[in-house]
């Protein structure tokens, strides 16, 4: 490889890296944006009917296991991925395929559930809010299971490369920021809405 080759390549990682940044940037401004509007709307005395009467604690507490869960066979793919062994890559990303969606239709079911009972985006602002932001980062975690199929795709293709590397460690800091996100849903929307 030539040195204006090297250079160039370089200047690729970093672009790449730097737009990475500048999205997880830009889900986190929308992330705090869905937060303050649900924060603002979900007051005592708000119109409509509180989510706190419609929360299954325990029933969250399995999603927010399986998603974190989903985060460790993720991790142990990275390492694997680190050592070489592509056997352990696949199966760690397998593991995480199948936990993070049993989370997402965990999800779904609990969605279903709320508008059976009666709690429903049109009921008021709140409900609404509460909709569109757990349904904005579930729709990150199918984007994110995607993700992961295509990777198995890559993995076959192209074996353990660097390019496969770059791609693989984007995928495990996108699947920690749905982590960090749904901790923040969990502790603000389901612990503080029992709570209050």
């Amino acid at each position: 490889m030539s040195y204006q080759e090297d250079a160039h390549q370089i200047e690729a990682n970093s672009t790449d890296v730097f737009g990475f940044w500048i999205y997880i940037l830009t889900d986190c401004v929308v992330f705090s944006c869905l937060f303050a509007t649900y924060l603002v709307l979900n007051h005592p005395g708000a119109y409509g009917a509180s989510l706190k009467q419609f929360i299954e604690l325990p029933y969250v507490l399995g999603e927010t296991v399986l998603l974190l869960v989903s985060s460790f066979t993720l991790g142990l793919s990275m390492v694997a991925l680190n050592q070489q062994n592509k056997q352990m890559v696949i199966f760690g990303m397998i593991m995480t395929f199948l936990f993070g969606a049993g989370f997402l239709w965990m999800e779904l079911r609990e969605f279903y559930h709320l508008l059976a009972m009666g709690y429903a985006p049109q009921n008021s602002g709140a409900a609404s809010a509460f909709f569109v932001l757990v349904g904005i980062h579930g729709f990150h975690v199918f984007v994110g299971l995607i993700w992961i199929l295509i990777m198995f795709f890559h993995l076959n293709a192209f074996d353990i490369c660097s390019a496969v590397k770059k791609r693989m460690t984007y995928l495990s800091l996108f699947w920690t920021f749905l982590d960090i996100i749904w901790i923040f849903i969990f502790t603000i929307v389901y612990l503080m809405g029992v709570i209050s």
